[in-house]
């Protein structure tokens, strides 16, 4: 209690409270004020797209980054559109990795399937996709990843239904991941779920076990027989166009072979009557010249030499004449024109 005696004490006491509350308050507004900013900013990664909503009602789509909102009012769903999800059938991914496991009791009623020819089917499959449009994904249908899920397994047992069990279990595969892959694709985009679907794969299809050993046996013969096939495609597609080329190669040679003797013969001929042109001006220095080209030719490619008359009476061996080409050249003509004027 306030001491009668000291008129002051009741009023130091109450400003004292007066400044204690006035702190409180800054602090509860810094408080409000941090809370509210930091609520005003969220981060979306570079995979996925941030969509915001205001009182519940769609408002736009941030993308990857540092983005604002208002606080209190606005609310953002992240959404991976970049990335690829699976959704998979008949079993489960207990763990990924080098070694995976899967899981498959329980999952009997997705993969039991009733053929065309009322036959049963063991089918596992997986359904890759990607989230291509968030605002359909999130508003225009109601839980899309069940809904999908429903979809891609009416899929395939209409597929799969449509077909017999050899076309299930051995050459129709690829086909049926085709077409369960466009009829999920086709009723995506009738319901507007915003999912676009890449790919279907079958993980495996088994028979019934009491017939699995010889269902087995047909598949493998049948995978032999692609094999051998393939193998005899492969060494066709190396052997023929070797060999062809090769044929061509030797049709170009010909070709370019055949092109260089007519072209000879052509200069030859044109150099044949060229000549005969001049010979016919002037058939005496024409001779001469003939013969002393010859000469000049015909000499350097002999070792001894013997230079005569034209009655062969003076015989001059020349022996050991050993001269270059151009020395025994200059000789021959030497030679010549001594024997001519003899």
């Amino acid at each position: 209690m306030a001491d009668v005696n000291n008129p002051f004490e009741g009023t130091e006491l109450s400003s004292q409270l007066k400044s204690l509350q006035g702190n409180i308050k800054i602090i509860l507004l810094a408080v409000v004020a941090g809370v509210m900013l930091f609520s005003s900013f969220y981060t979306v990664g570079a995979e996925e797209v941030g969509v915001v909503q205001r009182f519940g009602e769609y408002s736009r789509t941030g993308e990857s980054g540092l983005n604002f909102k208002i606080p209190f009012l606005e609310s953002v769903r992240i959404v991976p559109v970049e990335r690829q999800l699976k959704q998979e059938f008949g079993y489960r991914t207990i763990s990924s990795g080098i070694q995976s496991q899967y899981q498959k009791a329980g999952y009997e009623d997705e993969s039991l399937m009733l053929t065309g020819d009322l036959n049963l089917a063991d089918v596992e499959w997986v359904v890759q996709y990607r989230i291509a449009d968030p605002y359909k994904y999130l508003f225009k249908v109601r839980n899309p990843d069940q809904t999908l899920r429903d979809m891609s397994e009416a899929a395939m047992r209409q597929v799969v239904g449509n077909r017999t069990v050899n076309e299930v279990l051995t050459i129709g595969r690829a086909s049926v991941a085709s077409r369960v892959q466009e009829i999920l694709q086709q009723l995506n985009i009738d319901y507007e779920t915003g999912v676009n679907i890449e790919q279907v794969v079958l993980q495996d299809i088994n028979p019934p076990n009491p017939v699995k050993p010889s269902f087995n046996a047909v598949n493998e013969a049948q995978q032999q027989r692609e094999t051998l096939i393939n193998q005899a495609e492969s060494d066709y597609n190396r052997v023929i166009p070797r060999a062809r080329g090769e044929a061509q190669q030797t049709i170009q040679q010909a070709e370019g072979y055949s092109t260089n003797r007519i072209n000879t013969a052509e200069g030859e001929v044109a150099a044949f009557v060229a000549l005969h042109t001049e010979y016919a001006q002037a058939p005496q220095i024409t001779k001469r010249r003939i013969y002393y080209e010859t000469m000049q030719e015909l000499l350097p490619r002999l070792r001894n030499k013997v230079i005569t008359d034209q009655d062969g009476s003076g015989v001059l061996p020349l022996l050991q004449l050993q001269m270059d080409g151009a020395n025994d050249a200059t000789s021959g003509s030497n030679s010549n024109s001594n024997s001519n004027n003899q």
